[in-house]
C-alpha cells in the first residue's frame, strides 16, 4: 500500500468527466504488478523509465509502479513536437517508455533514433510495435517487491522557454519506500493538516512537476485525487461542488478564467468545501489574487518554487494582504538575494534570487549549466530576480530573460503585464522587448481579450482603452508603444507562457523591414 495510505476501500482516483475511478487497493495492486513488470524486464533501482500519456488513471499507476521499483521516471509534455520528445527521451536516458496511443504521432517518433530503448510500451490502447502495459503487468504477482524496497523519484525536464530543456537530476536513490514523502507531502500535512478526509482537485496535466508531486503527496497522505481531463472554469467550479473538494491548486491564468466568467454564474458557485486553493506556476497580478481572495476567502496559499526544487516559499493570505505581491517566505532552503558581483544583498536590494540549505539539483548531462547556476558557497539559482525585504517576504521582479533595456533603461515586462490583466477586458497578456533603432528596444504588447473586437474600428477602440488603463497606473517608459490582439497566446497549460516564440516573430518582423 502507498506509505502513508491505509484504507484500500477509499477512492485514490476519480476523473472529473469520465467518472471513472481507482480505490487505494486497486491502485496498489495496479502499480505492485507494474513495478515487478519492470523488473522482470531488467530494470534496476536507479534506471530511468519515460511516459507520455493524458490525465487518466493509467498515469498514476504507472508512475507509482516506477516508484516502487526504485526508478527515475520522467513524465513529458503531450504537447511535445516528435522532436522535442526524441531528445527528453533519449537525453534521459531512458530504457523503458510507456506511451498512449492518443499520441500516436508522438510514439512514431520512439522508433530507430532513440535506440537505447529497450522495451516500448502502450497504456490505454495498441500502438503498432507497442506492447500493451495492461497484458504484460496481468501476468504479474500483485504482491509488493521484496525488501529492501527503494524509492523512486521523479527526473522532470524545465520547460524549454529560452532553449532545449533540462533534467533535473535528483541525487542518488537511497531512501526507502517508507522513509522517503514527495517534497511537499510534509508541508501538506503539518501546515494544512492535509489527510484521508481530503478531496483535491488537480486541474492541470499531470506531467507538469507541481500537479504530479502534489497528487502524490496527497495519496501519501490518504486523500482523494480528483483529475481534471482539461481546464475549464464553468467545469471546475462544477467538480468543487459535486465532489465536494476540500484543497486545489491553479495556476493565475485559471484565477483570470474563474474571474470572467458571469458574475451571476460565480455568485451561485457552492464553494463551501473548499479547505484551501494553493497557487503557482507563473507570477499572479496582484489585483487578480485580491479578486479571488475577495470571492473564495483568506483560503488561497501562494507558494514560489521550481522544477529544480532547491527551495520553496509560502504565504498565506493574510500575510499577502499585508505584504501584497510578496511570495512568501522560506519553507524549504533559505532565500539570499545576490548582485552580479556575487555578494549577498540587503533588504530591499533587487538582484538574482537564490537558495542555500535545500535539496541540492544538477542538470542532467549539462554540468556547465549546473555550475552556472551555483556559487563556490553552494547557493543555486534558476533565472528568477527579485528583493526579500526587513521580514524575509521574497518578492519576484521578473525572469532575468524577458529583462527589456529601453533608452539604456531596465524594464521588467511582469508588472506591465500585470498591469494589463487587471483590466477587465484582458483574458491575457505578454509584454516583451522588440527591436527599435531609436531606443534600442520598446516595449510591446500582444494581448488575448475576453472578446476579440469584430472589426477593425474595434480593436482600434480597445487597444486605446488599454494603452490609456497602462499610462494611468505605470510610468511612460514601462507602458508599451503599441498593442496587438489575438484570440489566443502560446501559453502552456502549466501557467508557463512562452514569451520566446512572440518575441523571435517580432523580432524576424523587424529585421525583414530593415
Amino acid at each position: 500500500m502507498i506509505p502513508g495510505a491505509h484504507d484500500p476501500q477509499r477512492t485514490a482516483v476519480v476523473m472529473a468527466a469520465s467518472g471513472e475511478t481507482l480505490t487505494y487497493g486497486e491502485l496498489d495492486a495496479a502499480a505492485n504488478r507494474i513495478a515487478r513488470l519492470f523488473r522482470s524486464l531488467g530494470l534496476e533501482p536507479g534506471d530511468h523509465v519515460a511516459l507520455c500519456l493524458e490525465n487518466s488513471p493509467r498515469f498514476f499507476e504507472v508512475l507509482w509502479g516506477a516508484h516502487y521499483a526504485g526508478l527515475l521516471y520522467t513524465a513529458c509534455s503531450t504537447r511535445l513536437t516528435p522532436e522535442e520528445l526524441q531528445y527528453v527521451v533519449d537525453d534521459c536516458g531512458a530504457r523503458v517508455v510507456v506511451m498512449s496511443p492518443r499520441y500516436t504521432e508522438l510514439a512514431a517518433a520512439i522508433g530507430d533514433a532513440t535506440p537505447q530503448i529497450e522495451h516500448r510500451l502502450s497504456a490505454g490502447g495498441a500502438i503498432a510495435g507497442f506492447e500493451p502495459i495492461e497484458d504484460l503487468a496481468a501476468a504479474q504477482d500483485a504482491a509488493p517487491l521484496p525488501d529492501p524496497r527503494i524509492a523512486g523519484r521523479d527526473m522532470l525536464y524545465s520547460s524549454g522557454t529560452t532553449g532545449r530543456p533540462k533534467g533535473i537530476r535528483p541525487k542518488e536513490l537511497t531512501a526507502s519506500l517508507e522513509a522517503a514523502p514527495v517534497i511537499v507531502t510534509p508541508v501538506l500535512r503539518d501546515m494544512l493538516g492535509v489527510g484521508p478526509e481530503d478531496v483535491y482537485l488537480s486541474p492541470a496535466p499531470l506531467y507538469h512537476a507541481a500537479p504530479l508531486r502534489f497528487c502524490l503527496a496527497f495519496h501519501q497522505l490518504g486523500a482523494t485525487v480528483v483529475v481534471m481531463e482539461r481546464f475549464d472554469a464553468a467545469d471546475a467550479l462544477r467538480v468543487i461542488a459535486e465532489r465536494r473538494v476540500t484543497a486545489t491548486q491553479m495556476v493565475p491564468t485559471m484565477f483570470v478564467r474563474l474571474l470572467r466568467l458571469p458574475e451571476a454564474e460565480r455568485a451561485a458557485a457552492d464553494l463551501s468545501s473548499l479547505r484551501f486553493a494553493l497557487h503557482a506556476g507563473a507570477p499572479c497580478p496582484p489585483e487578480i489574487k485580491r479578486q479571488m481572495i475577495e470571492w473564495w476567502g483568506p483560503i488561497i496559499h501562494e507558494y514560489y518554487a521550481s522544477t529544480e526544487g532547491c527551495g520553496l516559499t509560502w504565504i498565506t493570505s493574510a500575510d499577502w494582504l499585508t505584504h501584497p505581491g510578496s511570495v512568501g517566505r522560506a519553507l524549504i532552503g533559505v532565500a539570499h538575494i545576490v548582485g552580479e558581483d556575487g555578494a549577498e544583498l540587503g533588504p530591499g536590494e533587487t538582484g538574482a534570487v537564490a537558495f542555500s540549505d535545500g535539496p541540492a539539483f544538477e542538470y542532467h548531462n549539462d554540468p556547465a549549466k549546473t555550475a552556472a547556476a551555483t556559487d563556490e558557497r553552494g547557493w543555486q539559482s534558476f533565472g528568477d530576480i527579485g528583493h526579500l525585504d526587513d521580514e524575509g517576504f521574497l518578492y519576484l521582479t521578473d525572469r532575468a530573460s524577458h529583462m527589456i533595456i529601453t533608452g539604456g533603461v531596465n524594464v521588467y515586462p511582469q508588472e506591465t503585464e500585470d498591469v494589463l490583466q487587471s483590466h477587465p477586458a484582458v483574458m491575457d497578456a505578454a509584454v516583451f522587448g522588440i527591436p527599435s533603432e531609436e531606443w534600442g528596444e520598446e516595449v510591446k504588447a500582444v494581448v488575448q481579450p475576453v472578446t476579440m473586437p469584430d472589426d477593425a474600428a474595434g480593436a482600434e477602440a480597445l487597444t486605446a482603452e488599454l494603452l490609456a488603463h497602462c499610462r494611468a497606473h505605470l510610468a511612460d517608459l514601462k507602458c508599451p508603444r503599441s498593442i496587438d490582439l489575438r484570440p489566443e497566446l502560446p501559453r502552456h497549460d502549466t501557467g508557463k507562457l512562452y514569451k520566446r516564440l512572440l518575441r523571435d516573430e517580432y523580432a524576424q518582423q523587424t529585421a525583414a523591414t530593415t
